[in-house]
């Protein structure tokens, strides 16, 4: 732990005590491969507003908010597009560790930079983030479950929901059956999917995967010949409508995309590569129309669409409180950086001091 100076919020920036952050998989992934140091981690939160700065006038101190990692300007072309897309072009994605409306940081010790990650940098008991990278949020909702909304859990949903539109009866399969595929199991379960096939090699997963919804478990360690022949196997042959990629592999990707339908099969890849990022695929199973697909965030807009999920949450129409297995101090997050690595863990959620 060290102590750094967290500047005062300037014009359109809120400063947010944290009050709990949980530990995402991109946060290790950037973590063990990052390039800029040093940096602050961390991106799905929650917190209260401790102060605003000129021309803010959404939030108030005292607000209960989400951090987001890509925002909603709410004037770009994307963000006027209705549902075509949430890409933000002011606040989309920042990759620099800086703050989206100076290139600055507002991080320091001695005076030396100490750089954001994603517009959020969590893992402090205090940030400042630009207003259209938070979202006001009832302050009845529980903080330290509704974090999950600001990343991973929505992202599954959203995959399910915006992007890939599952459709009543259909069958998916999904890589991956951590918060995010878990999230999108749920998502296509309420959606009324047929057959719900969860892949991974952490057996331990199996179980836990049933409550969210997934009806077949396959551990390709188990297998001497490639998933996507077992998936096309268990399917009849035709393989799956929808597959989705919540890995952060490429070559899963790849995989995922074999394992669907040709005509009409969808493939989502939502996971973040930290290696190997270009996708290899023969020509011929785009040529026989099958889809892949991107998803960020699962297609929200976060300010206009995440109030909407937290009220789903609220009442009780999606679950939240069961991907969290582990409740941490923040000073334990070390710790929980290795329940993650060892796959031991689906959300550890860090509670900073009071």
């Amino acid at each position: 732990m060290e102590e750094v100076e967290v500047s005062p919020p300037q014009a359109l920036e809120i400063r947010i005590k944290v009050v709990c952050t949980s530990l995402c998989r991109s946060d290790l992934s950037a973590w063990e491969s990052q390039s800029i140091f040093p940096r602050i981690f961390g991106h799905e939160a929650a917190g209260i507003v401790e102060s605003v700065g000129e021309e803010v006038t959404e939030f108030e101190k005292g607000d209960h908010v989400l951090t987001v990692f890509t925002g909603e300007c709410g004037d770009c072309r994307h963000c006027v597009s209705e549902k075509k897309s949430n890409h933000c072009q002011v606040l989309g994605l920042e990759r620099r560790g800086l703050m989206h409306s100076d290139q600055k940081t507002r991080f320091s010790i001695n005076g030396k930079p100490v750089y954001h990650y994603c517009a959020v940098s969590s893992f402090s008991e205090y940030t400042v983030v630009h207003s259209g990278c938070a979202v006001k949020v009832d302050p009845l909702a529980p903080l330290h479950k509704i974090c999950l909304l600001s990343c991973g859990a929505a992202a599954g949903l959203g995959a399910a929901w915006n992007v890939a539109n599952v459709s009543k009866g259909s069958t998916v399969a999904i890589f991956g059956l951590g918060t995010v595929g878990l999230s999108v199991a749920q998502g296509a379960k309420l959606r009324g999917a047929d057959r719900i096939i969860g892949v991974d090699i952490n057996p331990a997963k199996a179980e836990k995967a049933k409550i969210f919804g997934v009806t077949e478990f396959i551990n390709p360690n188990d297998y001497n010949e490639p998933v996507q022949q077992v998936i096309k196997r268990a399917t009849g042959g035709g393989g799956a409508d929808f597959s989705f990629e919540c890995v952060g592999d490429t070559g899963i990707a790849t995989t995922a995309l074999q394992s669907c339908s040709d005509g009409w099969g969808v493939t989502v890849t939502l996971g973040v590569p930290k290696e190997k990022p270009e996708i290899s695929a023969h020509y011929g199973v785009l040529l026989s129309g099958r889809t892949l697909k991107g998803s960020l965030f699962g297609g929200w807009k976060p300010k206009s669409d995440l109030p909407s999920l937290i009220g789903k949450y609220m009442n009780k129409e999606i679950m939240i409180d069961e991907l969290v297995t582990h409740d941490l101090e923040f000073v334990d997050i070390n710790g929980a950086f290795e329940l993650m690595r060892e796959g031991k863990c689906l959300r550890c959620v860090l509670h900073m001091p009071n």
